[in-house]
């Protein structure tokens, strides 16, 4: 038997959570990104090795997808780009969050908010590596584990289906430039 719960969080409720992330970022603005990271691995860690409810471990995947766009050596965010993704994990590199994570059921309530919050603000870039990481699943697949997988190649790849797609658009429509 399952039981679906569904909450909204009103705007106060959301800028609560914007003012708790805001102290993160502040924590998190002293520490070193590899803390960061470490704090984020850890939770990922604690909540993959408790008996968490199964909505809690949904999103924890979510985490380590932002984990792992900061780690992947193919992917090389920019900058500012792995900036927001700190950013969005400096919440989860503090140990005293808003729920204390040992209380069964609960703890991690507060981090599964808080990653669905942060999932929201990064869409663009988790939309972006997930579509790195199939084209990278695509080209070992299809070329072998020594194919040259890089952000250049995807982009690339993009830039030719995007192209593709554009020819194939126009010449289904009138025109007057055939």
């Amino acid at each position: 038997m399952t039981l679906r719960i569904s909450f909204e969080l009103d705007e106060s409720d959301l800028k609560h959570f914007q003012l708790i992330m805001a102290e993160a970022r502040k924590t998190a603005g002293r520490m070193a990104p590899e803390d960061i990271v470490a704090g984020a691995e850890h939770l990922f860690k604690d909540v993959t090795e408790s008996s968490a409810p199964g909505f809690i471990v949904d999103r924890i995947h979510k985490l380590r997808l932002m984990i792992n766009m900061l780690s992947d050596i193919e992917w090389r965010l920019p900058h500012q780009e792995a900036g927001r993704v700190l950013n969005a994990l400096a919440y989860f590199a503090d140990p005293e969050d808003l729920i204390p994570d040992h209380i069964p059921g609960l703890g991690f309530l507060d981090d599964a908010i808080m990653i669905e919050l942060v999932v929201r603000e990064l869409k663009h870039e988790i939309e972006a590596y997930q579509d790195f990481c199939d084209f990278r699943d695509r080209t070992l697949t299809e070329q072998g584990q020594k194919a040259d997988v890089s952000r250049a190649g995807w982009l690339q790849d993009r830039r030719k289906a995007l192209q593709s797609r554009m020819r194939r658009r126009r010449k289904g429509g009138p025109g007057i430039l055939r």
